[in-house]
């Protein structure tokens, strides 16, 4: 019996005595399944979360189809089990295994996991023991899989530098048949130096991070005194990974149609990467830049493929801002002239205050169904939105909604952060009045009572790589009293409190993901023991437990000198050496720094993309020029798709 046969009978036994068995089962619409006996590179690919919320995943989906079409390469995809299956599985022996195929996670050379969040970790562990891989990465031999992490998360992959081999940081489409060639070739040479040698051949190209070849020196009072490569050969930096062209990358062109019931029933085109906005909070618009764009014509031909491949009846138009395309116009409208006979829906996931007109909702509810409308101020008051860059002003706001409740909207959802820096009780007791006011303006634009107002608040976490990486976090006692009082204002309200919906989570989770987010090599001890103590899906509030996380790091922290407040309420000077500050995400740290340095007095800076350059880094390292649109290209009459 070859390693990498199918489980799939003993796993059939097990799934009538298992919640969904169906998203056990595999199958799905445009899956691809490839001879295992005529490919020399296999990969693994998991998104570590339940497959209701893994499937839908966009990273995973562009990564699984750009493996598949190469040749003698074969990718296929694992998602997180949910406990009442992982006891069976180590009952009756089962390994963590592909949907795809139902063979083994321990039979393929590559494991590669995407993390879009910290809050992940545990389910890595998890999966690596079933997939009977040992779980340090000290302790694996030459047959096991190269443990690769990738994903916004792994731009600080040192809270599971112990558990990984390597990562990858930035855009994945190029970088995973780079590091496939590196492993076919170490295959095709008979596995020269083993392990070692595979991760020295991937470490020495400047683009994979792999922790064994970089020593972490401390200083007396805990912080980090240097990181150090302990190999000849190995980088001081590592680079992250830039994909320039999206047009000459359109994929998913076959995007997975789930068996099971997933969080989004929809294909999704990611229609730009990148975003200069500046938002000095926002982690992935900082370590994204800069902006690429896709052409309006490589928008259309990937919406008609994809929909041909699917059936689905919505296309969601993805990126960190999507109304800020610079054909945004052109291509809602020409999408919804051109669906118009099949009713299929359009939407765009967030909208800028500044960037929604009516038009452009109107064309994107044209065929569909007019669903609420979201924004996101992020901050209460006028005041802490200038310290976080975040250039919307309430009039932006009451003339924005006012336009949707006059043009027959009925539902509006405000999101916004609470713990950002500088943040007083008084800044978030101006949410309430906000919200007050959307509802006042609504009723009176509308002439109808019947108008909700929704304010959805979650805590922020300061991360690697912003101008906000410095910063102290507010603690999860503070951020709750915080947002007591607030409730307390808004239910308070006879008039219009009956009328807003509020929806905030407590600061514990936020407590959790800062210390994963910000923290060195010493968190892995609180992550394994947080995994043996039964810590799974820690994304999912039923499954989340802060006691036990708190529990893990009284027991493993004090060992190192650090608790929890160190890696989370402290605030960080210019000097210290950041855990993440030889992973080279383009950015300049003196910028970073002069940034945090302009937040602290209320300072906003324009959006790069518009006005002269700021010189945050990124561009001259690459040796581009922002791209910015228009063609002047539309997408009627519908071009021929080959």
């Amino acid at each position: 019996m070859s390693a990498a046969e199918s489980v799939f009978p003993q796993l059939e036994a097990l799934l009538p005595h298992v919640q969904k068995p169906i998203q056990y089962v595999g199958g799905e619409l445009n899956s691809t399944v490839k001879d295992w006996d005529e490919c020399d590179v296999t990969w693994a690919l998991m998104y570590p979360d339940a497959y209701e919320v893994g499937l839908p995943n966009q990273g995973v989906m562009i990564l699984y189809e750009v493996l598949n079409e190469r040749p003698g390469v074969l990718a296929e995809r694992t998602y997180s089990v949910w406990p009442d299956l992982e006891a069976l599985m180590r009952e009756h022996g089962v390994p963590q295994f592909t949907v795809d195929s139902h063979r083994p996670v321990g039979a393929f050379d590559v494991f590669g996991l995407s993390f879009s969040t910290e809050l992940g970790y545990t389910n890595m562990l998890t999966a690596l023991d079933l997939a009977g891989i040992p779980l340090a990465a000290a302790d694996r031999t030459v047959d096991d899989p190269i443990v690769l992490a990738g994903g916004h998360a792994a731009f600080n992959p040192e809270p599971i530098a112990e558990f990984i081999d390597c990562a990858v940081i930035g855009d994945g489409e190029q970088a995973v048949l780079d590091i496939t060639e590196i492993v076919r070739a170490w295959k095709a040479e008979g596995r020269p130096g083993g392990r070692e040698e595979v991760l020295f051949r991937l470490a020495k190209t400047g683009g994979v991070y792999v922790p064994r070849f970089y020593d972490v020196e401390y200083l007396p009072d805990g912080r980090i005194g240097r990181v150090v490569p302990n190999k000849s050969g190995v980088p001081w930096r590592v680079s992250k990974h830039t994909v320039m062209d999206l047009d000459e990358w359109p994929y998913p062109k076959q995007p997975l149609v789930p068996l099971a019931e997933t969080v989004h029933e929809r294909m999704s085109v990611e229609i730009f990467r990148g975003c200069t906005r500046g938002c000095r909070f926002c982690q992935a618009g900082m370590i994204t830049r800069p902006v690429r764009e896709r052409s309006i014509t490589g928008i259309g031909e990937m919406v008609e493929k994809g929909l041909k491949a699917t059936g689905f009846e919505e296309v969601g138009l993805l990126s960190l801002s999507s109304a800020d395309h610079s054909e945004i116009g052109d291509i809602a409208k020409g999408l919804a002239d051109r669906y118009e006979e099949d009713k299929v829906g359009l939407s765009l996931p967030s909208t800028r205050v500044d960037a929604f007109n009516v038009d452009l909702a109107n064309e994107l509810t044209r065929n569909g169904r007019r669903s609420g409308l979201t924004f996101a101020p992020e901050g209460g008051s006028e005041r802490l939105r200038k310290v976080i860059n975040k250039m919307v002003s309430e009039e932006d706001l009451i003339r924005t909604v006012s336009t949707a409740y006059g043009n027959g909207w009925r539902q509006v959802k405000l999101y916004f952060m609470c713990g950002l820096p500088t943040e007083t009780d008084d800044d978030v007791l101006q949410i309430g009045d906000m919200a007050v006011n959307v509802i006042a303006k609504g009723r009176e634009v509308s002439g109808s009572q019947d108008i909700r107002c929704t304010v959805s608040i979650g805590g922020f976490v300061p991360k690697p790589h912003t101008p906000f990486q410095w910063a102290p976090q507010l603690s999860a006692e503070d951020t709750d009293a915080r947002l007591t009082k607030l409730r307390d204002k808004i239910r308070g309200d006879k008039k219009y409190g009956r009328s807003i919906g509020f929806r905030y989570h407590d600061g514990k989770p936020g407590i959790v993901e800062g210390l994963l987010s910000r923290g060195d090599r010493r968190i892995g001890s609180v992550i394994r023991a947080v995994y043996e103590d039964g810590g799974r899906f820690d994304g999912w509030r039923e499954h989340f437990s802060y006691d036990r996380w708190m529990a893990c790091a009284e027991k493993t922290l004090p060992g190192f000198g650090v608790d929890v407040d160190w890696y989370t309420t402290r605030e960080r000077t210019y000097e210290e050496v950041l855990p993440w500050d030889h992973l080279d995400s383009g950015l300049d740290k003196d910028w970073l720094w002069e940034d945090w340095q302009d937040a602290l007095d209320e300072t906003e800076v324009e959006d790069c993309r518009w006005t002269p350059c700021f010189d945050c880094g990124v561009c001259p390292q690459l040796g581009l020029d922002i791209q910015i649109g228009p063609t002047g290209k539309k997408l009627l009459p519908l071009t021929v798709v080959k």
